[in-house]
C-alpha cells in the first residue's frame, strides 16, 4: 500500500506509462484470446480424422484473428490519453473480455474420439458468438464517448451500425442460407471496415 503514494508524487510519472501500466492487463487478455484460437484451430488439424469441416465457423474464426491484430493495432491510438479514470479502464477492459469470449466460442475446446462437427458447433454457439460480437461493437461506441466525450467518426459509426445489424439478424435467424449469407456480409463489411480506417498507425 505505501509503494502507490511514491509512484503517484513521483516526477518520472508521465501520462505514457500510465497506459504502458494499464495495457498490461489488455495485452494479456488479447494473447490470451490468440492462443484461444490459433489453440483449437491447430487441434482440428492435428484431429482432422474426427472432424467434420465445416467453412462458417472457420470463416468467422479467421475474421476474429484479424479483428483482433486490428484491435491491438487500434489500441495505439489510447497512449494519446492524457488521464485516465477507473470507469475509462473498465470499459476498454471490457471490450477486451467480450473479443476474448467470441474466441472462446467460435471453435470446439476439445475433439475426442467420437469427433467433432463444425456445423453442428456452429448451429449451437453461433448466437453466442454474435451476441458477445454484438456487445463488443456497443463498447466500442461506448468506449469512444466515455474516453473523448464523442462519437466515434462517421465512417465509423456507420460500419459499427452495419455489423450491428448482421450481429442481430444472425442471433434471430437459424436458416443455413441465411446464416451464410450474413457471413459472408459480416466478413467484407470488417475487411473493408479495416482497409479504409486502420490501414495505417496512428
Amino acid at each position: 500500500m505505501g509503494a502507490v503514494p511514491s509512484i503517484v508524487e513521483s516526477p518520472a510519472y508521465t501520462d505514457v506509462d500510465a497506459f504502458s501500466y494499464l495495457s498490461v492487463l489488455l495485452s494479456i487478455i488479447l494473447g490470451l484470446g490468440l492462443t484461444q484460437l490459433l489453440t483449437a484451430a491447430g487441434r482440428l488439424i492435428r484431429h482432422r480424422d474426427h472432424v467434420r469441416a465445416d467453412w462458417l465457423p472457420l470463416l468467422w474464426a479467421t475474421v476474429l484473428l484479424v479483428v483482433y491484430v486490428q484491435s491491438w493495432w487500434a489500441m495505439f491510438g489510447l497512449r494519446a490519453v492524457r488521464e485516465w479514470t477507473f470507469v475509462e479502464f473498465l470499459v476498454v477492459l471490457a471490450q477486451t473480455t467480450t473479443l476474448y469470449m467470441m474466441a472462446a466460442v467460435i471453435l470446439p475446446e476439445q475433439v475426442d474420439e467420437t469427433g467433432v462437427d463444425l456445423a453442428a458447433h456452429y448451429d449451437r454457439h453461433h448466437r453466442w458468438f454474435f451476441g458477445f460480437f454484438l456487445a463488443t461493437l456497443c463498447i466500442s461506441i461506448v468506449k469512444d464517448v466515455v474516453i473523448t466525450g464523442n462519437l466515434p467518426g462517421p465512417a465509423n459509426v456507420v460500419f459499427h451500425g452495419l455489423l450491428a445489424a448482421v450481429c442481430i439478424a444472425a442471433i434471430i435467424a437459424s436458416g443455413r442460407r441465411t446464416q451464410v449469407a450474413l457471413s459472408v456480409v459480416g466478413a467484407a463489411a470488417v475487411a473493408t471496415y479495416i482497409g479504409l480506417l486502420f490501414t495505417r498507425l496512428h
